[in-house]
């Protein structure tokens, strides 16, 4: 889904044009009401945001849980300076947040400088989600709550069969993964935050499915996943990983999808939440 990169850079998917940026916005709002249904920060006064990217995040955890104080770390300038502008331009906002320039593997934090971390769509574009994972861990007061919210690419479907879109998924995920990302990493953070040495881990799936049940919804949602393929199609055709021919296809598939009356869209993710000790 992709907010941000978080660890030694290598080719990022999407890319940071203003387009990707105005998209990642675009996803915060359509995808607050799934994500934050069961995220929980009362009492929670520092909250370490990793991988903040343009602070599309940023703005619903301080709009929800009005006694936060965001400090927000990202690799990438353009992502911050986006943030800068996207979270200075809400007055309301102002005072609530810290962005910092920072490699989340090596965080320049005292140990327990927080009560509580927050991570979304961030572990699928870094290397070694243990390190990350290990250095929020020391950072984190005993008793801190983590949420990590996470992709699960294989659960993608679009009905009616379109071959072309899943050609396009395909490669989309064969160059995430040999980038050093893992397009999988949802259906892992049981294992990885065990493995971290966090407690009382437990995991949600959660899932856009939509269908003639919520028409509207799904014309939107199929709409917006158009645009997040589209994203890296410069990078998969530039890797020759796709042809002009399939990302042509893989639009026109979408469009003929979108404005089938018995489309299915269904996409799955996993949220974990465990605490430290």
């Amino acid at each position: 889904m992709s907010e941000s990169s978080s660890a030694t850079e290598f080719p990022y998917l999407h890319g940071f044009s203003q387009t990707e940026q105005a998209r990642l916005m675009k996803q915060a709002r359509l995808a607050e009401s799934t994500i934050f249904h069961d995220i929980d920060y009362s009492g929670v006064r520092r909250l370490l945001e990793i991988g903040s990217g343009v602070g599309a995040q940023t703005e619903i955890l301080l709009r929800r849980f009005p006694d936060l104080h965001a400090t927000c770390v990202d690799l990438n300038e353009a992502q911050l300076g986006a943030a800068r502008a996207n979270l200075g331009s809400m007055s309301w906002l102002q005072g609530r947040y810290d962005l910092h320039l920072a490699d989340a593997t090596n965080l320049a934090f005292e140990p327990r400088s927080f009560d509580a971390a927050f991570l979304c769509w961030v572990l699928e574009h870094v290397p070694s989600p243990a390190r990350v994972l290990n250095e929020v861990r020391r950072v984190l007061a005993p008793g801190a709550p983590v949420y990590i919210t996470e992709v699960m690419n294989s659960s993608f479907l679009l009905d009616p069969y379109s071959p072309n879109v899943w050609r396009y998924w395909m490669a989309f995920n064969d160059f995430q993964y040999e980038s050093g990302g893992d397009p999988f990493v949802g259906a892992k953070l049981g294992n990885l935050l065990l493995a971290g040495g966090f407690r009382d881990v437990s995991t949600v799936v959660k899932t856009f499915y939509f269908d003639n049940r919520e028409p509207a919804r799904r014309k939107t949602m199929i709409a917006f996943w158009e645009e997040l393929l589209l994203s890296a199609a410069d990078q998969l055709l530039a890797a020759q990983r796709v042809t002009p021919d399939v990302v042509d296809g893989m639009r026109r598939e979408m469009h003929q999808v979108q404005n089938d009356p018995n489309a299915v869209f269904f996409y799955a993710f996993v949220q974990a939440r465990a605490t430290v000790y």
